[in-house]
């Protein structure tokens, strides 16, 4: 059969379940939803924060939004469908659904690393040139490169996803993956066919590369910057400022790499499902937690958080009291018998008792 017959053929792929008993699949699916309610839960919560504090609106807060609008895509690629396997005991997913989800994927993990990589230039400009931190991030260069972030992210998937799936694929359709990953379909692809991809993956790598050493750079000089504060006082909310930032970089590229460049001698199905969901569910679940830490840098955001969660409460209580009110006491219907005013000899008006 030729390669494009065997490609055309292929209508959906099999996803790796995560267990094969039915108790176990449904404890997945109650945990997978509790965690993605809290990731819901708690960027929705930061979002809606800086969206409705005007004390927020700042640079940095300013990625921080579009970092937890970044999460809740990211989180809500991989999770639904993994939720939906584990719940009906089903391990399929249609060729427009695979390739929809590698689009997504690579979108919202490309654009958040990208976006990570600005905010550390953010925080090198807050602490390293204070006094032009108004004029080098101002509104418009901040909606610049929050947009350039967005931007590279699409165009990086797009050419990722329609390179991956123009590929004939001739070794099944079986994939060693709770959900869709360009790595895993290009084993399924005919011999020398995928390294086309193989090198735009590289090109990839190498910006992803160049990244890094400009996080790396940033925080270098920041550390240098910051053991020339005279006081004390100066570094620890200097430091409280970068921790979040830094440890969601971390957590961010720490099981990335580790997912991809871990030793062959670790590697089993079981470990290799285990870090896979690491690296793409923790991250945007555990982000949240991480800028909410009791630091002083974070405390302007904590107090919006508080003040949010404290007007929604009231206004919950004030419902469900006027509401108990209503249903206890009834308004009295008003009645249609009253005085008639004579205009003229002309009745022009019914008014109540």
């Amino acid at each position: 059969v030729p390669p494009e017959a065997k490609r055309d053929s292929i209508t959906e792929f099999l996803l790796l379940a995560f267990a094969d008993t039915r108790e176990l699949q449904l404890l997945h699916f109650w945990l997978f939803l509790g965690i993605y309610l809290a990731a819901l839960l708690g960027n929705g919560l930061i979002i809606t924060a800086i969206a409705c504090d005007h004390h927020l609106h700042t640079p940095m807060y300013f990625f921080l939004l579009n970092l937890s609008l970044l999460d809740l895509g990211f989180i809500s690629t991989t999770l639904p469908k993994a939720m939906d396997n584990s719940l009906w005991d089903n391990r399929h997913i249609s060729y427009a659904g695979c390739a929809t989800q590698v689009f997504f994927f690579f979108f919202f993990i490309s654009a958040e690393y990208f976006l990570l990589t600005v905010m550390s230039y953010d925080r090198y400009i807050a602490i390293c040139k204070p006094l032009r931190y108004g004029t080098l991030l101002g509104s418009r260069a901040c909606v610049h490169m929050a947009a350039a972030s967005w931007g590279t992210g699409l165009l990086n998937s797009f050419l990722h996803t329609a390179n991956t799936f123009s590929l004939p694929l001739c070794q099944g359709n079986t994939l060693d993956q709770f959900f869709c990953e360009i790595p895993q379909i290009l084993k399924l692809s005919c011999s020398h066919s995928y390294l086309r991809e193989v090198g735009l993956i590289i090109v990839s790598v190498c910006v992803a590369l160049g990244c890094f050493v400009f996080i790396v750079v940033s925080y270098v000089h920041i550390l240098r910057a910051v053991l020339r504060f005279p006081s004390e006082q100066g570094w620890h909310k200097a430091f409280s400022t970068c921790l979040p930032h830094l440890a969601v970089v971390s957590l961010f590229i720490g099981t990335g790499t580790f997912a991809y460049l871990k030793p062959p001698s670790t590697s089993s199905p079981f470990m290799d499902l285990v870090v896979s969901f690491l690296y793409s569910v923790m991250p945007p679940a555990v982000n949240p937690l991480i800028y909410s830490m009791r630091n002083q840098g974070n405390q302007e955001l904590k107090d919006a958080l508080r003040k949010l969660i404290t007007n929604c409460y009231v206004e919950a209580i004030n419902y469900s009291s006027s509401t108990a009110f209503s249903a206890l006491h009834p308004t009295p219907p008003v009645s249609r018998v009253g005085l008639h005013k004579e205009v003229g000899g002309d009745i022009v008006g019914t008014y109540p008792n």
